[in-house]
């Protein structure tokens, strides 16, 4: 059974497994038993390597040097394979936080709980009184992939924890976190991916950004035109090697954009917390060793940077202070630290929770241990039983052996009757829930959302009204100042459900849409709702005109205060087709005038318009409102070509000819992005 005392704590990287294991001693300190750091044969961001066949050679390293069968165990999964989120609470009795997380997790998990593990913290600053809480989940599918490739090797964890919290509990420990201690930011730079960790009194907030060792290894394989082993092997050789500067110039443009991702996170954690004061920040991870990335960060943040060079309220069993293993230990501190965090929560000594064990397996566990209990028990029990036996079974036959009294047998008759009559009426059966109040209360989300994406078409549409004077100044031709830039001939909207990621590699976070421009815009694990509006205009140079107005005014509010969605669309998000009109008669409209300053002409061009060969307004505004005056027109073939004469009548260019109808369609998304930093979530 194992140890309560005892804990290991493995980090499975993308670079090397690190385990420690460490014993409470029982006065709230631990000392390190025994530490581990296997370095895979290749990094898992090797090009072309399987990440799962170098994890099983690695793994079974580990498990044939130490055994794990006395103490409990608590891995890692990556800050970028699982979920962090927070959110402040509403002023609530305390037994009602549950219910209200709950709430909470279902907004900002872009999954449906029931195929994620999750759990949740809540946080209290000293000085103030609302509570905030930190929810963590990774979907089931990922984590019970990882478990059956431990479970292959005979390590079977207790707790299943992200990264970045491992990271924040080793530090809130080993450095004494408390009221006082200032606001301070950890930076744990791994393989593929940076945890940024923001601790402040009472407050914990939690980003991942995909920049790591291998964007400064690849850097060098494009600088040096190396193999991708020795630009790692460079990287990790640049600190004591004589080519150091060349080695930091190459790795300039990836020291830029860590600097900005982490001023990024700054400034957004800034915005919601304004009464934060952050003082300095704390490096952990090999790439800290890089040379220049403390001095280049410390120019870029203004903040006072740090790097682990060993840890102060651990040391390793046996090991004297000074001597070689004592050393070696704190050499190897700097990528212990997650592992530490980690051998802390299986002791009870974390700062944040979040365990993400689901919960089947950690009863099977608990049954697993109690068993030997249960036996023990039971050999009691029997003993005591077998002496009261003979007296019952005796009893019991003599019992059996009579006719019961035909009171008793019309009764039981009536009873079995009774039964299989209710159960064939099916009133014994759980009735179907009546969920009219929970939809009737759903109908409120979200409610503005079409009223909203018609005005925006409004806004659109006033835009190109307000452009087109301009605009014919610039094609040189006369302006149509009684007809509208742009005419709205049908507008579509159609809600589209989150899509549930699909990968094949355990720690890649991607989604499939339902469409190609879904996938592309990265925009399948939100709630969206698609919009297509179809325009028609005579505006010279009509591709030109869209692209300047329409899509412009989209790009410059894409985001904007006080409206729940973001606005996405594919490049480009319109595609045009141009209409001739038929050279079949001639007719002449008497409201027509000679051509003059307001740009009219006598009608003298073809004529010949069937209903077929223009596309009439033939769609309306998802979610209620009255038909086009198109689609009431479309009743008839002159009724339409009439309609359609109002909606978009044949002017005459400068040189007397009839100028040419587009229509064009226009799509883009209206996307309900969770709350989070600029350029996190793939761009969202």
């Amino acid at each position: 059974m194992p140890s309560t005392s005892v804990c290991w704590g493995i980090e499975i990287g993308a670079s090397a497994i690190k385990a420690l294991k460490l014993e409470a001693t029982g006065d709230g300190g631990v000392k390190a038993l025994e530490y581990a750091l296997i370095q895979h044969p290749k990094p898992l961001s090797t090009p072309g390597v399987d990440a799962n066949d170098v994890l099983r050679v690695s793994l079974g390293a580990f498990a044939s040097r130490y055994d794990l069968s006395k103490a409990s165990v608590a891995v890692s999964v990556p800050g970028h394979a699982g979920f962090a989120r927070f959110a402040k609470l509403p002023p609530v009795e305390p037994k009602k936080v549950p219910d209200i997380v709950k709430f909470e997790a279902m907004q900002q998990i872009p999954f449906p709980l029931e195929q994620v593990e999750w759990d949740y913290q809540t946080f209290v600053s000293p000085d103030s009184p609302e509570v905030e809480v930190g929810i963590f989940a990774i979907t089931k599918e990922r984590v019970t992939e990882r478990l059956a490739m431990l479970a292959h090797f005979g390590i079977n964890p207790d707790h299943v924890v992200l990264s970045p919290i491992a990271a924040y509990n080793a530090l809130a420990y080993d450095l004494a976190f408390d009221s006082k201690t200032p606001g301070t930011i950890i930076v744990d730079v791994g393989t593929t991916s940076t945890d940024l960790v923001v601790a402040t009194p009472g407050r914990v907030w939690v980003r991942t950004f995909p920049i790591g060792g291998h964007q400064f290894t690849e850097a060098m394989v494009q600088q040096f035109q190396l193999s991708y082993p020795k630009a790692e092997k460079l990287k990790r050789e640049a600190e004591d090697s004589k080519h150091a500067r060349q080695v930091f110039q190459a790795m300039r443009p990836v020291f830029t954009d860590m600097a900005a991702d982490i001023q990024r996170s700054i400034g957004y954690y800034q915005s919601l917390n304004k009464d934060a004061v952050l003082t300095r920040l704390i490096g952990i991870g090999s790439t800290f060793h890089l040379p220049g990335l403390r001095k280049y960060l410390k120019q870029q943040l203004s903040l006072d940077v740090y790097r682990i060079e060993q840890f102060k309220r651990l040391n390793l069993d046996g090991a004297r202070e000074g001597d070689d293993k004592s050393k070696v230990f704190q050499d190897a501190s700097l990528n212990l630290c997650t592992a530490y965090g980690l051998a802390l929560q299986g002791l009870g000594l974390n700062a944040v929770g979040g365990n993400l064990m689901p919960v089947s397996m950690l009863r099977k566990s608990m049954w697993k241990e109690k068993v030997p209990w249960f036996g023990m028990a039971a050999g009691v029990a029997a003993a005591a039983a077998a002496a009261m036996f003979i007296g019952p079974v005796k009893d019991y036959f003599d019992v059996s052996g009579k006719a019961p009294d035909a009171v008793i047998r019309t009764a039981t008759d009536r009873a079995a009757k009774l039964k299989n009559e209710a159960n064939e009426a099916g009133v014994t059966n759980a009735g179907e829930p009546q969920l009219d109040a929970a939809n009737s209360v759903a109908l409120i989300d979200k409610r503005g959302t079409m009223a909203r994406i018609a005005l925006d078409v409004q806004e659109m549409l006033a835009a190109a009204d307000s452009a087109k004077a301009d605009w014919a100044k610039t094609m040189g031709v006369p302006e149509a100042a009684e007809r509208p830039a742009l005419t709205l001939e049908a507008l579509t909207t159609t809600y589209q459900a989150p899509v549930v990621a699909d990968t094949t590699d355990p720690y890649a976070a991607s989604a499939v849409g339902d469409d190609d421009a879904s996938s592309r815009l990265k925009i399948a694990p939100y709630p969206r709702v698609k919009c297509e509006m179809t325009l028609s205009s005579f505006q010279p140079e009509t591709r030109r005109f869209v692209m300047e107005i329409v899509q412009r005014w989209m790009s410059q509010h894409s985001k904007r205060e006080g409206v729940a969605y973001t606005i996405r669309f594919d490049e480009p998000a319109f595609r045009v087709h141009e209409v001739k009109v038929a050279a079949a008669e001639t007719a002449t409209r008497p409201s027509d005038e000679a051509a003059g300053p307001g740009g009219k002409g006598v009608r003298t061009g073809p004529r010949d318009i069937r209903a077929e060969e223009r596309p009439l307004a033939r769609g309306r505004l998802v979610g209620g409102g009255p038909e086009t005056p198109a689609m009431l027109a479309a009743q008839s073939q002159s009724a339409a070509s009439e309609e359609l004469e109002k909606v978009a009548p044949l002017i005459e260019d400068a040189s007397g000819r009839p100028q040419k109808t587009a229509t064009v369609t226009v799509t883009w998304w209206a996307t309900f992005v969770p709350a989070q930093p600029a350029g996190e979530g793939g761009g969202l």
